[in-house]
């Protein structure tokens, strides 16, 4: 027993990192955008959402995101096959980010249902995605899974995994505003 707290005790020395600094290939965030929870998530949402035409700051979008982060849709194709991609964040911006300024996008949480533990935070985010801000319905509904950490100087995305609603997979109501 004795040598397994000596590993564990070294794999802890060497993959503690002393406090953060922003990785060199990550733009600087906003303290604003980083600085909680609910600022960070606030943060993603509204970075992704504008109207048809408008431009994104995708700086911003790098910059809540560690660049080991994964983006990782998953669902139904339309002929029925199960499908799951693994981006990174810059893989994101160059495969979703042109439909999502050329059609207009806006992501809208709905719902959270968050747990913590230490410096970590998992949380489901219920959404809902329209064309349009002025859109009196959405075109689509499904919940994100988010990972965050904290570092001990701001909170980063780690992972987002999600998967829209479909008539043969419809959100839990555990998931969805209640009242």
């Amino acid at each position: 027993m004795k040598k397994l707290l000596s590993v564990a005790a070294l794999l802890a020395l060497f993959a503690a990192p002393a406090r953060s600094q922003t990785p060199a290939n990550v733009p600087p965030a906003d303290p604003a955008d980083v600085e909680s929870v609910d600022a960070i998530m606030t943060a993603v949402y509204d970075v992704i959402s504008g109207e048809a035409g408008e431009a994104r700051d995708w700086d911003r979008f790098r910059s809540l995101f560690r660049p080991e982060a994964h983006l990782i849709p998953t669902g139904s194709s339309q002929n029925g096959d199960f499908f799951i991609l693994y981006w990174s964040p810059e893989e994101y911006v160059e495969r979703a980010g042109a439909n999502l300024e050329s059609s207009g996008f806006f992501e809208k949480e709905i719902h959270r249902v968050q747990e913590g533990y230490g410096q970590i935070v998992h949380l489901f985010s219920t959404y809902e995605s329209y064309r349009s801000e002025s859109d009196a319905a959405p075109f689509a509904r499904g919940i994100n899974s988010f990972q965050l950490v904290n570092d001990g100087d701001r909170w980063w995305v780690v992972n987002i995994f999600w998967q829209g609603e479909t008539p043969a997979n419809q959100i839990p109501t555990k998931y969805l505003p209640q009242g």
